[in-house]
């Protein structure tokens, strides 16, 4: 029998299976696009599973949604240590320094980020309301995250980070002066984010372009560009100045439908 392709994240999966092993997305419905072309991000059921390497995650809940991850040994992941919920005792812990020193601490990021070890369990989520986005990363891909959204990335990704010149007083401050990027290198690697409200991607290609209100940003292809563009709209004898993300593909676009700017908190 034919296998059935995720429409999501494109992985093949067994004959009869409901959900994605992979990412976790309904196999038994269709994908959701608009007539402007924003797929919705797969809301997946209480209690989807799915796998990555030897562990599985279990997403939890719909409105705060939690993500459990039974992490095999020899597998780990690391994320923001606030956005821990539980974990077992057993699950050993270690940290992982990413650099940057006081610049990185003064634009509203975390100067160190936590690293749970298998064996064991651990479970994450974000003090807002929204949806879990799974991303698997194919080898040799890059993908720039907002930050203070991603919940955990696999061991097998690499992590750094990206300044957006030009962009820090369009995003208030502390809300956009970095993003989060994640690599792969020979191995595949899973990405877990949370999205405020809903979550929208749109694939760009070479050279099309979008303008973004810089709050609903969460993730993007690093082949996709992102500047700062002013638009002026005159009121009577004013003019208000309304800044925006001009995006440039080729690459995926990801936007929340709720956001909140970070240096306004």
């Amino acid at each position: 029998m034919d296998r059935i392709e995720c429409q999501w994240c494109k992985a093949q999966n067994e004959p009869g299976r409901t959900n994605c092993t992979t990412c976790g997305a309904p196999l038994d419905t269709k994908d959701l696009v608009t007539d402007s072309g924003w797929a919705e991000a797969p809301r997946l059921r209480d209690m989807t599973e799915f796998r990555f390497s030897n562990s599985t995650c279990q997403i939890e809940g719909e409105i705060v949604p939690v993500a459990e991850l039974a992490l095999a040994q020899g597998d780990s992941v690391f994320f923001e240590h606030h956005v821990m919920l539980w974990k077992e005792p057993g699950v050993p812990m270690s940290a992982l320094n990413t650099g940057g020193g006081m610049k990185r601490t003064l634009g509203g990021m975390p100067h160190v980020l936590s690293i749970a070890h298998g064996p064991g369990r651990i479970a994450f989520s974000r003090d807002a309301a929204g949806e879990v986005v799974v991303l698997p990363l194919h080898p040799s891909m890059e993908l720039d995250v907002r930050e203070h959204a991603f919940l955990a990335g696999t061991h097998s990704l690499t992590y750094s980070f990206v300044r957006i010149k030009g962009l820090a007083n369009v995003l208030h401050g502390g809300g956009g002066m970095y993003m989060d990027r994640f690599v792969t290198q020979r191995e595949p690697g899973l990405l877990l984010l949370h999205g405020n409200g809903n979550v929208f991607q749109k694939t760009l290609q070479q050279g099309e372009k979008i303008l973004v209100e810089p709050g609903g940003f969460l993730y993007k292809d690093s082949t996709v560009t992102m500047n700062a563009v002013q638009q002026n709209v005159k009121t009577g004898l004013m003019k208000h100045g309304m800044y925006l993300a001009e995006m440039t593909g080729p690459g995926r676009v990801g936007i929340q439908s709720m956001y909140v700017h970070h240096g306004s908190e």
